[in-house]
This record gives C-alpha cells, sequence and structure tokens, in this order.
C-alpha cells in the first residue's frame, strides 16, 4: 500500500485529506472527539513536509443536501485547537467558498471543506456521478492522502473515485489500522480470542463464519447472545432476538464444534424489567430469563469467565459491548472485557465503533490497548476478510 513518502517532495503542494471527523454531537458540542483527535498525525505529518492541506470529511447522513445540524463546524474547531493553528471552514464543497478558500491556502496551512455529504454524489451508485465530484474536489490539489479508515469500505466518490486521479497514499491512521488488523487476522499469534457483541447476530454474520475457521475461541455477549441461547433451546424473554437467524446460528454452533472452536456463552445474564437506567434488574441463569424480562447484560459470573478466557490469549480482538453500557446497571460485562485485554499480555485490538465509544465513555486509559480502530463497519470488513475499495485503490 502506497504511503505518504511515495508522494515526494510535497513543499508548496496542496494536498487533499479525506479524514474521519464523524463524531458525536450534542447540539454543536462534540461529545467524543476521538476521531479528530486520531486525524491529527497525518495533518501534522503533512504540514511538516512543507504542504497545504485540504481537509474533506462526512459528519452523519445529510441525505445530498446541505443540513445546518451537519456542519463540520464543531469539527473544524476542535482540529484547530489540537494543532494550535487556524482551521478555515468552507461554506460549501466545491462551490465559490471552496475555490476561494482553497485558492487562499498557502503552506503549512489547513483548510476543511463542508460535509462531503452534502453533495448527492458523494455515495451515488451511478459511477459517472462520482467521478464527476472527485473530478471537481482533485482540481483543488496536487495529491490525495486516504486517512478516513471507517469509510474506507464505501466505494464513494472522496474514498475511492479520487484516488484514481490524483497522486495517492494511505495516510498514517489508515497504515496503522490496516497493519494492526492484519496482524490480528493474518497468522495471529495463539491463543487467538475474539470477543464479540453488539445488537444484532445479522451484523456479525460475515466475521463468525470467518473466524470460525481461525479463532481458538469467540466468546458471546451483547445483544446478539440471545439468538445464540434461542438456537440452544432456551428462552429469551423480552430480550433482543432475530429469529430468522436461529437455524444460522445452530450452523455456527456445529462447525465451531467440528473445527474445534470454543464458543463462550455467558451462564449467566443481567436481566431487567424494561429497557431504562433505574429499571429493576437482576442476574438470572442465562438459561432460566423469566418471560416478559429483557437482558441487557452479561452476568457476573459470565464476566469473570469471559475475563479467564481472555487472559492468556496472545491475540484478542473485540468487537461489540457485552451490555448496555450507557446504563452504569448493565456496564459491568464490557468493563471486565476491557480491564482483561487491559490486563493481558497479549496483543490487544478494540475494532472501533461501540466498543471504542464503551472505551472511552468507562473512562479506560486508551494506551492500555495496542490498538483501538476508529473505524466499526471496516474493522468488521477487514475481519470477514472482504476486499475494501478505498484500500485496494492505494496497493502499490
Amino acid at each position: 500500500m502506497k504511503t505518504i513518502d511515495s508522494l515526494g517532495d510535497l513543499t508548496g503542494k496542496k494536498v487533499l485529506v479525506r479524514s474521519d471527523l464523524n463524531v458525536p454531537l450534542d447540539g454543536t458540542t462534540i461529545t467524543d472527539d476521538g476521531r479528530v483527535r486520531a486525524s491529527v498525525p497525518t495533518i501534522q505529518t503533512l504540514l511538516d513536509a512543507g504542504a497545504a492541506v485540504i481537509v474533506m470529511a462526512h459528519l452523519g447522513r445529510p441525505g445530498g443536501e446541505p443540513k445546518p445540524e451537519y456542519s463540520l463546524a464543531p469539527a473544524a474547531a476542535r482540529l484547530s485547537e489540537l494543532l494550535g493553528q487556524p482551521v478555515t471552514l468552507a461554506d460549501d464543497l466545491v462551490g465559490e467558498s471552496a475555490a476561494a478558500t482553497v485558492a487562499a491556502l498557502q503552506s503549512g496551512q489547513v483548510a476543511m471543506l463542508e460535509n462531503v455529504r452534502y453533495d448527492a454524489r458523494e455515495t451515488s451508485k451511478v459511477d459517472a456521478e462520482r467521478e464527476e465530484l472527485a473530478a471537481e474536489l482533485a482540481a483543488f490539489a496536487d495529491a490525495f492522502v486516504s486517512d478516513g479508515f471507517g469509510v474506507v469500505h464505501r466505494k464513494q466518490a472522496s474514498v475511492y473515485d479520487i484516488a484514481t486521479l490524483l497522486p495517492a497514499a494511505a495516510g498514517t491512521l489508515v497504515q496503522n489500522e490496516v497493519e494492526s488488523l492484519s496482524r490480528a487476522t493474518t497468522n495471529p499469534e495463539r491463543p487467538y480470542v475474539v470477543v464479540l457483541g453488539g445488537s444484532k447476530v445479522s451484523d456479525k454474520l460475515g466475521v463468525i463464519a470467518n473466524l470460525l475457521g481461525k479463532a481458538d475461541r469467540l466468546l458471546i455477549g451483547g445483544g446478539m447472545v440471545f439468538t445464540f441461547l434461542a438456537a440452544k433451546g432456551h428462552a429469551v424473554g423480552n430480550s433482543l432476538l432475530e429469529e430468522d437467524q436461529i437455524e444460522a446460528v445452530k450452523g455456527y454452533l456445529a462447525t465451531a464444534e467440528a473445527n474445534g472452536v470454543e464458543i463462550v456463552l455467558p451462564e449467566d445474564i443481567e436481566v431487567a424489567s424494561a429497557f431504562a437506567a433505574d429499571a429493576e434488574h437482576k442476574t438470572v441463569p442465562a438459561d432460566q430469563i423469566p418471560d416478559g424480562w429483557i437482558g441487557l447484560d452479561i452476568g457476573p459470573v459470565a464476566a469473570k469467565a469471559f475475563g479467564a478466557k481472555i487472559a492468556d490469549a496472545k491475540t484478542i480482538v473485540w468487537n461489540g459491548p457485552m451490555g448496555v453500557f450507557e446504563f452504569d446497571a448493565f456496564a459491568g460485562g464490557t468493563k471486565a472485557v476491557a480491564q482483561a485485554m487491559i490486563d493481558s499480555d497479549g496483543f490487544s485490538v478494540v475494532g472501533g465503533g461501540d466498543s471504542a465509544a464503551a472505551v472511552r465513555r468507562l473512562d479506560f486509559d486508551e494506551a492500555g490497548f495496542s490498538h483501538i480502530s476508529t473505524g466499526g463497519g471496516a474493522s468488521l470488513e477487514l475481519l470477514e476478510g472482504k476486499v475494501l475499495p478505498g484500500l485496494a485503490v492505494l496497493e502499490d
């Protein structure tokens, strides 16, 4: 994969950088700036090389038209603070404001274009429409750096098409993501343990299928565990259940047994009378969830068992929380997994998305993990063994 070094001397050059600044907002306040912080090293590297940097990114799903609530203004302000210099935000993506902003940009300066998803061509399924937008963006710059790992699984104008029009390279974030996830999936040190959670089995079907031939242990928690429990014939009350996936899960359980892969399900579940932070709750055996109750976390026995299964691992990949960690009463399982990974001597990867958010929300030291991914969907697709278009286009 091409790196920034392959672009040669960047002094006086204008470089378009596709970052991932899709941060959660409370109004105009960023509630988790992890992705903005992760974008800084590549931008700083380019500035140090004498380039003028033009950042482009998306925020939310504005549906192909400008909507003030999806403006990148909060991200531009935070990036300015982190870089210690102004970041000028254009009022549009490829219009008059963008053109004027880019024209005024000097070496060592940073500008940001407005939300790429304000333009419907960005996510168009029609190649010619995406290519048209990519050409307009490419006219602003001399080179392109792809640093938004959270979108490299998308064939979009600012991710894929533009890389075919300009000298292109991976930024340091994308480079580190690929190296870390490859280390965790290609000839990993063993025991190789994968912890899967999150709400739906259907989101992880490809990952499970791929890992059944690679991992030594799969630890299953989160909302998806109830489909596994149902596949073993247990009642799950009002817990999240994908009935249409029960037969698929039965097949996975059989395949795991045949391949010698250990699938670990929780022995107990923390159940609640309702989906609420202050709901009545209790711990019950996983095969005795009462009618009308909803499972919102793995129980304390399971949390301890999961920790023991992680303790001797040489490679650990975690994707998806064990419960509704946003509610204090149901954060125990997620805390136990995170702590076990920190305590382990193994190479530990947090697979982005809600898992990364949980690490920060629950105040764990990010330095305690070998790698925390910035892209939940992209990391999942790499775990599935898929070819990601935004990476393939950067290959030598």
